[in-house]
């Protein structure tokens, strides 16, 4: 019943103008309109997520703060795996806007990088961060961190304590 209450949300008031014949060709276009459906309530959900990320959010800085700081030298981490640690997955960009508006020696910013190693600033900062990288420890295979040798696993419980 509920999925004839959705069809007669979305679809056409008259079933006849729908070409429902059979009760086989309503769950047919129960499916595709449910498809349809779940897309546009994912394209929402994402820009929800893009505009709560640009938004400052006390708590949730000062968990990303807290892991960030957790990581230790020679040692790096990513963007969404500091999110996700905090207890925010999916708020990789929050974890960006917060290294980009925090002064530059409140957090080891540089320990930061993108997903796969890869250094997501550009100019001048991404030469600063892979400087300040070498200085620690850690080494290159290219352009990206060798993530298999110098990934630091966040730990939320040894954090939290």
């Amino acid at each position: 019943m509920e999925c004839l209450f959705f069809v007669r949300n979305v679809a056409p008031k008259n079933r006849a103008s729908l070409g429902v014949a059979n009760n086989n060709s309503l769950a047919k276009t129960r499916g595709r309109r449910a498809i349809v459906f779940d897309q546009l309530a994912f394209e929402q959900g994402k820009k929800k997520l893009r505009r709560d990320a640009i938004q400052t959010n006390e708590p949730r800085d000062l968990a990303f703060q807290r892991m960030i700081l957790a990581i230790p030298s020679g040692k790096v981490s990513t963007y969404g795996a500091v999110a996700a640690a905090a207890g925010y997955p999916r708020y990789h960009r929050a974890v960006a806007r917060l290294l980009r508006t925090v002064p530059v020696d409140h957090l080891p910013w540089h320990r930061v990088v993108g997903a796969g190693g890869q250094i997501k600033l550009p100019g001048d900062g991404a030469r600063e961060q892979r400087k300040r990288l070498k200085l620690e420890g850690v080494e290159f295979m290219g352009t990206r961190v060798d993530m298999q040798r110098f990934e630091h696993v966040l730990r939320t419980w040894e954090i939290y304590r």
